[in-house]
Formats: structure tokens, sequence, C-alpha cells
């Protein structure tokens, strides 16, 4: 148990609780009511091999040292084979996982974690009716019918799902983690994890029939579940990849633009949570945040890096770069939505935008949240002409372009958001290395250091 002593005494409570809480279960069940005794132990046997196989190979998740599995059917099905003593000795067996590197600390708590999900579920099993080890016979025999069955286990599957998540979170924020419990997306991953649960339903009504080999012939689909869980982070792992390419190879051309893209996808997911997004959209506007400026790999460095007024030919070049970023990413047919938000984040609210003048709500939804996105990181970085302004002095700029430049509902939203959740400005920028490019002196971004635009030598206006 050495590893507890680096933990804060809070989380030292919490893991000796659970732990202690789950082994005082199994030693009343054995001294107590004595219903261990009375378990078929060939059954417990086969299903607590069958979880320990799962459990010693699970998916790694892309939270930090967090890995899910597919084990806790074989806990459900235990509490319908076995009762409640049953399946908190299946969820124990989590103790003696094969994994490489789990500390004794991490393997106690997570049987006992799993311990204590199967006893509660089969305790709400048998409270909504349900009889340990009555499944139906060949035929209906037995005197209980399968539909009898389905019930009680929704019932222990809605509980063990959601008490395991609450478990690991607390252990998450008691260690110092908060910052990795997957609270977004959760209601989605609820749901996939529920209708894996029905797998330990399946197991249960092959039992009967053919009896321990049920337990093998699960295992295909319980392996093919887990393949699939690892296929759609290996997925979204690529996709992140592409994403982190395309905004280095964009920011690689202004040093004083690292890190902008990633702000502008954070300010933007932060804007689309407080409007109540939902959970694909929210990962669609986070990449629309992070390429919305890809077009600038389209517009020659010259005029990006350019000092002083430009041209009419050259600010031209500066308004296509939404079209560039559109023709750039148009293939990668994952951003979906986030499309819109790259073509038309310079709209503004009054018309006056680019690149196609778009008003109001002409704008697309995405678009309009990149815009204030956009705008209030551009404000709150350092950029070669200036310092960065405060995060007050830029909301009150946002306050100021609502309904001109921004759409005030998103520019809100934000402030809202702001108020809740805070926001960290950028590490201060050191002066460039003396080899770098040259460092562009306005910023089309910052709505407050418009750029110059002139006609011809004498001639100058402001866009």
């Amino acid at each position: 148990m050495a590893a507890l002593r680096g933990l804060p005494w809070f989380a030292k409570v919490y893991l000796v609780a659970v732990i202690g809480t789950a082994f005082g279960l199994l030693v009343h069940g054995v001294a107590g009511n004595g219903r261990i005794e009375q378990l078929e132990w060939s059954t417990l046997l086969v299903l607590a091999l069958l979880f320990l196989v799962c459990e010693s190979m699970p998916t790694l998740l892309s939270v930090r040292q967090a890995a899910v599995s597919v084990s806790f059917s074989a806990a459900l099905a235990a509490v319908v084979l076995t009762g409640p003593e049953g399946a908190a000795l299946v969820g124990m067996t989590a103790v003696l996982s094969v994994r490489p590197g789990l500390p004794l600390v991490k393997r106690l708590f997570n049987g006992a974690q799993f311990a204590l999900c199967g006893y509660v579920a089969g305790w709400v099993y048998e409270s909504l009716l349900g009889r340990p080890a009555g499944v139906p016979g060949v035929g209906g025999g037995g005197g209980v019918e399968f539909s009898d069955l389905i019930v009680p286990f929704a019932g222990a599957a809605a509980v063990f799902v959601p008490l395991n998540f609450v478990l690991i979170a607390l252990v998450l924020a008691a260690t110092g983690q908060a910052d990795q419990v997957p609270l977004r997306g959760l209601a989605q991953f609820m749901v996939s994890y529920l209708g894996y649960a029905t797998f330990g339903l399946l197991i249960a009504g092959l039992w009967t029939t053919v009896n321990s080999i049920a337990a093998v012939l699960v295992l295909i689909p319980l392996f093919v579940a887990r393949w699939a869980f690892g296929q759609y982070l290996a997925q979204q792992r690529s996709y992140d990849a592409t994403i982190a390419a395309l905004c280095q190879a964009v920011e690689t051309k202004d040093y004083y633009t690292r890190g902008h893209c990633t702000r502008v996808s954070r300010a933007s997911g932060m804007i689309a949570e407080e409007i109540g997004m939902g959970s694909e959209r929210l990962r669609a506007i986070r990449y629309a945040g992070m390429l919305h400026d890809v077009g600038k790999l389209g517009v020659p460095t010259k005029v990006l890096q350019k000092e002083g007024p430009l041209t009419e030919e050259e600010f031209a070049a500066i308004q296509l770069h939404p079209m560039r970023g559109l023709e750039i990413v148009r293939g990668i047919d994952f951003l979906d939505e986030a499309f819109a938000g790259i073509m038309h984040h310079h709209e503004r609210q009054d018309g006056r935008g680019y690149p196609m003048g778009l008003a109001g709500d002409e704008i697309p939804e995405f678009a309009r949240i990149i815009a204030v996105a956009d705008a209030f990181d551009a404000m709150t970085s350092d950029r070669s002409y200036r310092n960065a302004r405060s995060v007050e002095v830029a909301t009150e700029e946002l306050r100021k372009g609502a309904g001109a430049q921004f759409d005030p509902v998103m520019v809100n939203a934000f402030l809202r958001a702001l108020d809740r959740q805070g926001w960290e400005p950028p590490c201060k920028v050191a002066a460039p290395p003396a080899d770098a490019a040259e460092t562009t002196t306005k910023d089309h971004d910052d709505p407050t250091a418009p750029i110059q635009v002139v006609s011809d030598v004498t001639t100058g206006t402001e866009r």
C-alpha cells in the first residue's frame, strides 16, 4: 500500500472506504447470511474467468491512464445466475487482472468497486422480483419465463453502469484528476455502455441451454465490442492528428499566432456548450475552431507578413482565405458542419464582412460562434505591433461590436462561459529568433487594429 503515501488524505480515506466496504460485504456473505455457501461454484468459476479475460484486455481511452472493458457484462450475468454475493465475487476478480503496471492499490480499488457495483445491482435485481439462478429452462421450464428477467435485469444494469462511473469519477477527483473525468458526451457514453450490458442477459439466457459453453459463445461478440471501442478511439486520434498537422502548418507562417487555433477551438467549445449544442456538433465546432484559418496556407506569406497598409489586391488575397480554407479541407468528410464555420467566420452581422457579405441569421451558427472566439483570442494575445489586451478590455470590445460585427447571442453566451470557467491568456511571447521571418504588423482577426488598405500611394482606408 506504499502508493497511498503520496495521495491527499481524502483520497486515502475514499480508497480505504471503498475497499473496506467491498471486503466487508463479502465477509458478511460468508459469516453473516451464509448465501455464499449456496452458490454454484462451477458457474461462478466460469463467469469469473470470463470477467477476468475481458478485464485483462481493456481498450485504452484518450483520458489519461484510463481504460474501458466489457467485463461488466459477465458481472451482470452473475447477478442473474448467482445473486448479489456471486456478482460481488466475480467483480472482485479484477484484483487478479494480468494487465501490466497496475499497482496493488489500483488493483484493490478496481476489484472493490466492481464488487460493490455487482452487489448493489444484485440487490436491485432481487428487489424487482428477479430470482437468482432463475433462468428459464429449455422450452420455458423452471416456472420462469425469459420475459420475467428483462425488467429486473434492466434495473440492475441501470444501477451498475452509473455507479461504476461515479466510483471512478470520485477517485479521479480525489486524486487531483477531476479534469480527466469524461463528462463531455456522458449521456452517449452511458447509453453505449447500457447497450453492451445486454450481453450479460445473453449469457444468462444461454446458460441453461448450453451451460458453460455460453461464456465461450459470448466471448465473440464481447471482443467484437472491444474491437469497436478500439476502432472508435483510433479513428478519433487519427482525426485529431490530421487537424493538428494542418494547424501546425498554418501557425508556422506567423511566429506570434502559435497556439491561436487551439485557443479559438477552446473558446468556440465554451460558447457551444453554453448554448446547449449536442456532443456531435460540439466536436465539429472544435474542429472548425482549430481549422478556421487554414486558408492562410493559400495566401502569400509576403502579404500576411507585410508591414504597413495593404494594396487592394493584397487585401483581396486576405479576404479570399476563408474560401481557400474550404478548398483545402473540402475532402475531409468528418468535418461536416465545420465547413460552414471555416468559410464564413469573417462575416459580420451588419453584412460588411467577407467573403460573401452575409448578414444576421444568414450567417451559419458555427461561423457566428467562431467570429467571437477568434476576435477574443486575437485581442488577448501578444502581437508584434502591441502587447496582449486584458480579458476585461477584450470583453468590452466584444460588447461594443455586438449587433454590428458579432452576434449578440454568441457574445452573451461567451461572457457567461467566461464568468463561470474563466480564461487563461497565453504566455507572454518572447521576441522571435533573429533568423525568424518577419511578423505581420496588423491582424485581420483583431477588431481593435483594422487593416489599412490603400488604392493608390496617397489614399488610404481602414477595413
